[in-house]
Formats: structure tokens, sequence, C-alpha cells
């Protein structure tokens, strides 16, 4: 005796398929479409890192400049000293200053002309290790951003 099976049962068995293929492929749109926001989040942080890291290192260059023409600095030569902005910023901003004195001429027969070049630079991180923070930079979130001026004085 033979079993034959009816075209109707064979279309059940279709209908299954297909619809776990449907929600297979759904349930993978999702990921993706989660993946991908969590990837434009995390861009959107890095970004905001970064302009406030160059936001500190722009006021730490101020600050190391106001220091160094008021005579703060005096020797100016390799000092630094670290600001801690985070609080404010979430950063922290390693001021350096490097003072040379060089001759310029003459200001009067015989006179030596002094001029002295101001080396100012800041480093700012969001590493409270201070910056900047070698071990940290290999690893995801950190930042780090540097300015530098030189001054005539």
């Amino acid at each position: 005796m033979r079993l034959r099976r009816s075209p109707q049962s064979v279309q059940h068995g279709f209908g299954a398929i297909a619809a776990v293929v449907v929600l297979v492929l759904l349930a993978a749109l999702a990921a993706a479409v989660v993946r991908l926001g969590s990837a434009q989040q995390l861009s959107s942080a890095q970004g905001v890192s970064v302009a406030r890291a160059n936001v500190a290192a722009s006021a730490g260059l101020e600050w190391g400049a106001w220091q160094a023409l008021k005579g703060s600095w005096t020797a100016c030569s390799n000092a630094s000293q670290t600001l801690d902005l985070s609080a404010d910023a979430g950063v922290w901003v390693t001021v350096r200053c490097n003072a040379t004195a060089y001759n310029e001429g003459e200001s009067a027969p015989g006179a030596v002309h002094v001029v002295r070049s101001i080396t100012i630079t800041a480093t700012a991180c969001n590493s409270a290790a201070g910056c900047p923070d070698d071990s940290r930079a290999v690893g995801p979130g950190y930042v780090e951003r540097v300015r530098q001026a030189v001054l005539v004085d």
C-alpha cells in the first residue's frame, strides 16, 4: 500500500520554511541596525572628546603663555605643570615651557641685544595619568591634542 500526500500538505511545509527564512533575515537586519547605531554613538562621543581636548589644549597654551610672560616661569627651562580640567571638560593638560636666549645684533655700539624665545607646548588628553599617556594611547577612546606656540620676549 502506498501513501499519497496531498498537494496541500506539501504547501504547508513550504510556508513554514519561508516563515523561518523571513524571521532569520529580519533578525539579521535588526542586528545590523543595532551595530550601526552603536558605532555612530561611539563616533559621536569620540568627536565630543576631541573637541574638548582641542579647547583644553588651547586654554593650556594661553595659561602657559601668561605664566611665562608675567614672570612666574622666569627660568622656563623645561618647566612643566599639569592642569586638571577633568571637572569641566574631562581632560588633563600638561603645559611645558622652554626658553632660549639669542644674541640679536646690538642695541647700542658694543651692547649686545639679547632676545628670549619661549616655546610653550600644551598637551591635552583624557587620561588622569598625565599627558601624553603611552599606555592608554593604544586603546580605544583615548584622545590627545597638542598645541604649541613660540613667543619672543
